[in-house]
């Protein structure tokens, strides 16, 4: 077996959209001593830490943290909330919308699905469609809709906002349950402004950490339905949680040095200000697409509303595998990029631009793609470094003379 830290020369790029590169100060934090996870110690730690990540929620409300992947953090939302056999409507943009709705089934739930196909892994969430549908369920068997905030899969980045306006359109009393995984810490996000109910996230996308660490972030609405919630709940539990949280402790032995780094993550995403962190993902997105746009190809994602700042999905073209460019490009360029998942396999590849990632960053994916295609035989129009750079020198430029 090779081993795991052996690498050409020079760093390995990873570009795929998760789980991102981990910065050294994270990283370094997360290697200190292990502590007794009941001492005195450890309770500066976890209510450090339980209420640093609010913020990062945009909430007043609790934030439940499992030492989980997102798909315990989706488990989590839904067994606390909900019941056997209720019905619950979800949205389909792309392949993660498409597994959280098999993980429903077999807790038990009755999903409903609106989008999905192929044209719905191309687009947002449709607001209206949720509107109507809500409008139809006089009867209100409806208890929860499930979107997904930034598909990952695709490149499309749902709003969230017009969602909540819907469902209060329709007078529906259903929660309503926002997968923001990958979104998170990359783009704006408001649980209680835009009165999400619960709110799943992972540590392993904009959060800079290594996979391990799943959270939820609740409303009082929320909290209220796992009073009546009836779905079998041990681990996921928020009542235990809740009753521990408040004096820095965990129910069960929580992910201490992954703890560590979200400290450090919290740290560093307040010394940057979201809205800094928010304006580079938009910075290097428009960059990105500016390289595809210059290549002559096409992003999975077709509405410009849902360009997703987290990543871009390039579609290849007729007769072109996107696995192979993606194998041609990792074995010549030690780059490593996202692969099509369900229906659009071998269809695109993924190019991330999230977390730790700079213009350089984003420079260096951009040229091994574009070496990789053209060893690949891909017809690119035109040179998306060029592009990308233009794009790039253009913004620094006009925030130059702002600051002077």
């Amino acid at each position: 077996m090779q081993r795991l830290d052996s690498h050409p020369s020079g760093r390995h790029f990873l570009g795929i959209p998760g789980p991102s590169p981990v910065p050294d100060r994270i990283l370094r934090a997360i290697s200190y001593p292990t502590i007794d996870h009941r001492g005195p110690e450890f309770a500066e730690l976890g209510k450090k830490v339980l209420d640093g990540v609010r913020g990062l929620f945009g909430t007043t409300q609790p934030v439940i943290i499992y030492p989980a992947s997102g798909t315990g953090a989706w488990e989590a939302a839904m067994v606390n909330t909900l019941s056997a056999g209720d019905r619950v409507l979800m949205y389909e943009t792309g392949q993660f919308a498409a597994l959280w709705q098999a993980l429903a089934r077999k807790l038990g739930l009755e999903p409903e699905v609106l989008g999905g196909g192929i044209r719905g892994w191309r687009m947002g969430v449709n607001a209206d469609a949720i509107e109507a549908r809500l409008s139809q369920d006089r009867d209100h068997l409806i208890k929860a809709v499930c979107i997904v905030h930034n598909e990952t899969s695709t490149g499309a980045m749902s709003d969230v906002a017009s969602v909540r306006r819907a469902m209060d359109a329709a007078s529906h009393p259903a929660l309503l349950l926002v997968d923001t995984i990958s979104g998170l810490g990359c783009a704006p996000y408001l649980h209680d402004a835009w009165g999400v109910d619960v709110s799943i996230a992972g540590s392993q996308k904009g959060m800079m950490l290594p996979p391990g660490l799943g959270f939820n972030a609740i409303s009082p609405k929320a909290r209220a339905a796992a009073a009546k919630a009836t779905l079998p709940r041990a681990y996921w539990a928020w009542d235990e949680m809740l009753a521990f949280n408040p004096s820095g402790y965990f129910p069960s032995t929580p992910n201490t040095n992954l703890l560590y780094g979200l400290s450090e993550v919290i740290d560093m995403m307040n010394e940057e200000g979201l809205p800094a962190i928010f304006d580079r993902h938009e910075r290097l997105a428009r960059a990105c697409r500016a390289a595809v746009a210059a290549w002559g190809l096409e992003l999975q994602c077709l509405d410009e509303r849902a360009y997703s700042p987290v990543l871009s999905a390039v579609v290849m073209p007729e007769g072109i595998d996107a696995d192979e460019v993606r194998k041609t490009i990792l074995e010549r360029f030690d780059l490593s990029l996202g692969a099509g998942l369900g229906q659009i396999k071998g269809r695109v590849f993924r190019i991330g631009h999230l977390g730790d990632c700079n213009d350089l960053t984003l420079m260096a994916e951009l040229a091994g793609c574009e070496m990789g295609m053209q060893l690949c035989g891909v017809r690119l129009q035109g040179s998306g470094v060029l592009a990308a750079m233009s794009s790039l020198r253009a913004v620094n430029t006009a925030e130059h003379r702002q600051a002077a």
